[in-house]
């Protein structure tokens, strides 16, 4: 995507996801709101949107790398990542044997101690991949922290976990027992459960 593009996609997922009041916008208790008054919102935000139209807003959900939002009749919503009171009905899934979570230093201290909790956003965010979540410990840290999560043996201790879309993965809270450190991954791993 260009420049131009991604920083479309940006103002749109603060819109959808952490300030819809600031672009005139009133989220219905799953996110949704009509793709009408999101491109009357961006047209107030900068004028040169003004000229968008729902064509538009589609062909950047195609080319986008990564599905962050979704449009059904009319309507669109950020599919994750909320700040705001949302609630999505999500649909409770079995997840992939092992997840992972990247993050700071410090954050990651503290996290093998009380677990993976949302903090700001409604859901714990899990990279399906190491490199996935390092790039989103990267983001807060110059050396970040990659914890890995048994992610199959929570959901069967009662874990809900729930797709976000093909690299996400969302959970409510992950219990300490379930969160290794890199240096403690392999005997985490061969402890015999999942």
């Amino acid at each position: 995507m260009d420049r131009d593009t991604v920083h479309l996609s940006r103002v749109m997922s603060h819109a959808l996801r952490h300030a819809p009041g600031r672009y005139g916008l009133t989220l219905d208790a799953e996110g949704w709101v009509p793709v009408e008054d999101l491109l009357a919102g961006l047209g107030r935000h900068r004028s040169a949107w003004g000229a968008l139209a729902p064509v538009h807003i589609e062909r950047l959900i195609e080319r986008s790398d990564k599905p962050r939002f979704e449009v059904r009749d009319g309507r669109i919503r950020a599919r994750y990542g909320h700040s705001v009171p949302v609630r999505a009905v999500r649909e409770r899934t079995r997840p992939p044997r092992l997840l992972y979570h990247g993050t700071t230093p410090q954050a990651a201290a503290k996290i093998l101690v009380e677990g993976l909790r949302p903090m700001s956003r409604q859901h714990v965010h899990l990279s399906v991949d190491e490199q996935t979540a390092r790039q989103v410990g990267a983001r807060r840290s110059r050396h970040p922290v990659v914890l890995t999560v048994r992610a199959a043996a929570a959901h069967e201790a009662g874990v809900a976990f729930y797709k976000g879309h093909e690299q996400i993965w969302l959970a409510d809270h992950v219990p300490p027992e379930f969160v290794a450190a890199p240096n403690d991954r392999d005997a985490f791993l061969l402890d015999g459960s999942q």
